[in-house]
């Protein structure tokens, strides 16, 4: 199925360091292809032009789950529009750079648990670890063509896990924080339902107070997994951006109810300014 929508760009959403499981796939027609695992699913994604993504699903299958999943419903240009129209000239230059980046609509559990694996970790580090993790507790799936994929293990499976078994995948110290926070999405008390409705200071707020899960983690979570677009998490590349382009001053209010998807195109636009992608 072809969709056509000038604000979605693969490319981009893959290295925007929100997801861990969307990889580019080898091409021979000029054009990037992509493989997402999500939902239990597998998708293959080709970037046709810049505004053309084509899809490798049904059209039922589109509008059932990847039309939500990628927020294909939410006016990204009007953001741009926005920021196009201010006086900031590295965010115009960011956006304009990095307009093809959505906020996916992850799965939550996935999320807090990648976010909590991303502590202290590389980009690729992460993706191997979360592949370790799926291939030895997911559950093996194959596509039509027979491709082999692992779903994203079930928290029930992660809260009985041992931490040796972690461990042995390279989760290092995380192994208790993964099991813990599997065992509080179990036991309730990590509700979706509420994290979801609230708002987004308390979302964050009730996610720190589970153990191994700090304020740039929960901040990743909020946004990432529960679609609090206006949460503005600072790694190391937004503190790189807020204090050498802004001297350590940023007024994220500016951008109040979407500093989220700002937060986005900064980060992006920073790494490729320093020579990362």
């Amino acid at each position: 199925m072809l969709v056509h929508n000038e604000y979605f760009n693969l490319k981009q959403i893959a290295d925007s360091g929100q997801c861990f499981r969307m990889n580019r796939l080898d091409s021979n027609d000029g054009c990037e292809s992509y493989y997402l695992i999500a939902y239990g699913k597998y998708l293959k994604l080709t970037q046709i032009d810049e505004g053309t993504v084509l899809f490798d699903c049904t059209e039922d299958e589109y509008y059932q789950l990847w039309e939500d999943y990628f927020d294909l419903k939410y006016d990204y240009g009007k953001i741009v529009n926005a920021i196009e129209a201010g006086e900031d000239e590295f965010l115009k230059n960011a956006a304009n750079y990095g307009k093809g980046i959505r906020i996916l609509r992850q799965e939550p559990y996935e999320v807090i648990i990648s976010f909590i694996i991303s502590q202290n970790k590389n980009i690729p580090a992460i993706k191997n670890c979360i592949e370790a993790i799926c291939t030895n507790f997911g559950q093996e799936k194959r596509t039509s063509d027979g491709t082999v994929y692992y779903t994203f293990p079930e928290a029930e499976v992660l809260a009985k896990a041992a931490r040796e078994e972690l461990r042995a995948l390279k989760t290092g110290y995380r192994d208790e924080y993964i099991i813990r926070a599997s065992q509080a999405v179990v036991d309730g008390t990590l509700d979706f339902n509420d994290l979801y409705s609230c708002g987004y200071e308390q979302a964050v707020g009730k996610l720190k107070k589970i153990h191994g899960i700090g304020d740039k983690v929960a901040n990743c979570i909020a946004l990432y997994g529960f679609h609090h677009i206006e949460g503005f998490p600072v790694d190391v590349w937004i503190k790189r951006v807020i204090d050498e382009i802004y001297n350590g001053d940023f007024n994220k209010e500016k951008y109040s109810g979407y500093a989220g998807i700002v937060q986005q195109y900064m980060f992006y636009y920073m790494r490729h300014i320093k020579g990362v992608l």
